[in-house]
C-alpha cells in the first residue's frame, strides 16, 4: 500500500518531528495534523509542513492511510476509541508512547480491533514544541514496534521501510518485552537521578553548601531529573509493574554493595565497579538511546583573558554552532575547565577535531 495520506494528532517535538522527517526525507505531501494549541497548527502551516491542521479529529482525518498518536498514552487510548470505527479499512494506526503494553492490551482486548501497531522511537531533547522540532531527530535512533492483533504483515513492512526513510532503526519488540526493557534503562534511571536531587534537598545545610558544589559530575547523572514532571507521572503510571520489578532489583543491588562496605570487601567493591566500568565502556556510542544525549565536551585551558573567545571563534568560523559555553568549578573527577554545550553528535565530533588539531586537550563527555 502507498502512503499518500498522513495525519499526526498531537504537534509536541516528537508529533512535529515526524511530521518536518516525513515531508523532508520521504517527500510526503498531504499531512493533516490535529492538535489542541492552535499556535502550533498555525506555525506548521505557515512553515509549510502540514496541509490542514485542526484542534480536534475529524472526516477529513479519517480519510487517512496512516495515523500516528503522538500523545500520552491515556490520549492515544481516548483518539482510538473514536477513530477505530470511523478510519478507512486499510488505514494504520500507530503510536510513540514510551510504554507499550497499556495501549497494546487495550487495542488486544477490542472487538473489533484497527490495523494498529504500537510504536516508540528512542528520540528526544531537552525541550518540547513543535517549535523545537528537528526533521533529523529520528536518525541513528532505534525506533522500537510492537505488533498487536490487528497488525497485518504489509503494516510492519510499511512502517520499517517508513522509519528507515525517516534516518531510524527499526526494532520488532513483544509489549512485555520493551516495557521491561525501559524501565531498566530509562524510567528507573529518571527515577534514580530524581532521588539524588531530592537527597540532596533533604541532607543539605541550611546555607545550601551541597547545592553550591553540586555541579560537574553530579549534574551529569541527575540531567534527566530537569524532564517535564508531567510526562514522567505520566509514564511512572503506565509502566508501574515493570519499574516496581526493576526498583525492587536495585536496591537489592545497593544492599549488596553496602554490605560490601560494612564488610571491608575491598575485592568485591573493587569488582563492582570494574564490572560497571567493562560494562559502560562496551555501550555503543554511535546509536541514539532512551535518555538524552547531553552533547557536551570539555577542554583544557589556561585560565586566561579571551581563551573563550578564542574557543568560541575557532568553533563559529568553522560553522559549529554552541548552545552554551562556561567554566567548570567541580572538577573532581574530569580533566579540563571549559565545558561546552553543543547541539548534536556531529557538532561534538566536528568540535574535537578542529580543537585537537589546534593543539587543545579535548574530552567526550
Amino acid at each position: 500500500m502507498k502512503i499518500s495520506k498522513v495525519s499526526i494528532i498531537g504537534l509536541g517535538l516528537i508529533g512535529g518531528s515526524l511530521t518536518k522527517a516525513l515531508k523532508e526525507r520521504l517527500n510526503i505531501t498531504e499531512i493533516k495534523a490535529v492538535d489542541l494549541n492552535r499556535q502550533s497548527i498555525d506555525q506548521a502551516l505557515a512553515e509549510g509542513y502540514i496541509t490542514k491542521g485542526y484542534t480536534e479529529i475529524n472526516e477529513d482525518i479519517y480519510d487517512s492511510d496512516l495515523i500516528f498518536l503522538c500523545t500520552p498514552v491515556k490520549n492515544a487510548i481516548e483518539y482510538i476509541k473514536k477513530l477505530s470505527s470511523k478510519v478507512r479499512d486499510n488505514c494504520i494506526i500507530t503510536d510513540v508512547a514510551s510504554t507499550k503494553c497499556e495501549i497494546v492490551n487495550f487495542i488486544n482486548s477490542m472487538d473489533n480491533p484497527p490495523r494498529f501497531i504500537g510504536g516508540h522511537p528512542m528520540a528526544g531533547t531537552e525541550k518540547s514544541g513543535f517549535a523545537s522540532s528537528l526533521s533529523h531527530l529520528f536518525e541513528n535512533a532505534y525506533y522500537i514496534l510492537t505488533p498487536t492483533v490487528g497488525t497485518k504483515e504489509e503494516d510492519i513492512n510499511i512502517m520499517v521501510n517508513i522509519i528507515k526513510g525517516i534516518g531510524g532503526i527499526p526494532i520488532i519488540a513483544d509489549a512485555e518485552e520493551h516495557d521491561f526493557v525501559t524501565a531498566a534503562i530509562s524510567h528507573v534511571p529518571h527515577i534514580i537521578a530524581s532521588t539524588l536531587v531530592n537527597l540532596v534537598g533533604k541532607l543539605d545545610y541550611p546555607d545550601g553548601k551541597m547545592q553550591t558544589l553540586a555541579a560537574g559530575g553530579f549534574k551529569d547523572i541527575t540531567r534527566v531529573a530537569s524532564s517535564s514532571p508531567e510526562l514522567w507521572e505520566n509514564v511512572v503510571l503506565s509502566n508501574k509493574q515493570k519499574i516496581a520489578g526493576v526498583l525492587e532489583a536495585f536496591v537489592e543491588t545497593l544492599n549488596e554493595f553496602k554490605k560490601y562496605m560494612d564488610d571491608d570487601n575491598a575485592k568485591s567493591i573493587n569488582r563492582y565497579f570494574r564490572t560497571a566500568k567493562d560494562l559502560r565502556d562496551s555501550l555503543p556510542d554511535n546509536r541514539k538511546g532512551l535518555l538524552i544525549s547531553a552533547h557536551e565536551i570539555i577542554v583544557d585551558v589556561v585560565d586566561k583573558p579571551g581563551i573563550i573567545g578564542e574557543i568560541a571563534s575557532i568553533l563559529g568560523n568553522n560553522g559549529v554552532n554552541i548552545k552554551n559555553i562556561n567554566v567548570s568549578n567541580s572538577r573532581e573527577f574530569e580533566q579540563g575547565c571549559l565545558r561546552i554545550t553543543l547541539p548534536d553528535s556531529d557538532s561534538v565530533k566536528n568540535a574535537v577535531t578542529l580543537l585537537s588539531n589546534r593543539g587543545y586537550k579535548v574530552y567526550k563527555i
